[in-house]
């Protein structure tokens, strides 16, 4: 079962004592921390608690010293714990009025730019980052963009590189982009091939994935857009603050930071940094 087919509230967690609990899961992430340098000590406790739970039952285990154990031991087990943890959930133009917005109101603003770099922080599986390659396109923009794509899960971005999707998915997706103004036929974008589709190579031409890491890594460029959005609800306010700088440092002046539904430049240390550009879609434009 892969983390996207099962709701945290489905995992059965046992009655243990809170506080041994706790210091199981802080020895846990130290030890993945220390091993394999990736961080998961600053994310949001309660989703934590839920998603290693799930894991400690998949790797038929019975407590979280057992993962713990096996996950030290067994890099597969760590790379399955990776998957679990970082919550590889997407679809393509999820959530339609926030790239009808983006066609819009920020599209008339990267036309003025001889050149165009967009991040997608936290892409997944990338069917955002193919949402904003086909609306580029279909706005005369593509050619002169590069859309970095970066996840700190390897699984994920392995499958965002081959651009092949489920084709039970393609009428969703259908629906999401003409919701969010599609001016042509979606399926111009795929072939279909037995229960999959692949789409058109010519999307992935101005697309570079890599791996990077958001509690960890530092910046790598200087970009107009990111996209990071229904990664940072994960994150405590610590790390959260920590991201933000990361992004803060990572626009252009007047670069424009795109945040999920559930997310907010309020409360940070960069809210007065930025204006909304829409305050609905959490759109947001660097001012300073």
């Amino acid at each position: 079962m892969a983390p996207s087919d099962f709701s945290d509230n489905d995992t059965f967690i046992p009655t243990v004592d809170k506080e041994v609990e706790l210091l199981e899961i802080e020895l846990l992430l130290e030890g993945v921390h220390r091993l394999y340098g990736y961080d998961f000590r600053n994310y949001a406790l309660p989703s934590l608690r839920r998603r290693i739970w799930h894991q400690v039952h998949a790797e038929h285990v019975l407590t979280i010293s057992g993962l713990q154990e096996k996950v030290l031991h067994d890099r597969d087990a760590f790379e399955r714990l990776v998957y679990s943890l970082s919550i590889p959930v997407t679809e393509m133009f999820r959530d339609p009025p926030l790239f009808k917005v983006f066609r819009e109101k920020v599209v008339p603003i990267l036309r003025t730019y001889p050149y165009i770099r967009i991040w997608h922080a936290g892409c997944s599986t990338g069917e955002e980052v193919y949402s904003t390659a086909i609306i580029l396109h279909e706005e005369g923009l593509y050619e002169k963009s590069r859309i970095y794509a970066t996840d700190m899960n390897a699984r994920s971005l392995q499958l965002a590189k081959e651009g092949i999707f489920g084709i039970q998915k393609m009428k969703q997706y259908t629906k999401n982009y003409l919701e969010a103004g599609g001016t042509r036929s979606f399926s111009d974008y795929y072939s279909a091939r037995y229960n999959s589709v692949i789409f058109n190579p010519f999307l992935r031409k101005n697309m570079i994935f890599a791996e990077h890491n958001l509690a960890t890594d530092r910046s790598f460029n200087e970009f107009n857009v990111i996209f990071c959005r229904n990664v940072m609800i994960y994150f405590d306010d610590e790390l959260r603050n920590r991201v933000h700088s990361l992004f803060h440092e990572s626009l252009s002046h007047f670069g424009v930071l795109v945040l999920g539904a559930k997310e907010s430049i309020h409360f940070t240390d960069y809210s007065d940094s930025y204006e909304p550009l829409d305050r609905v879609e959490k759109i947001y434009r660097k001012i300073k």
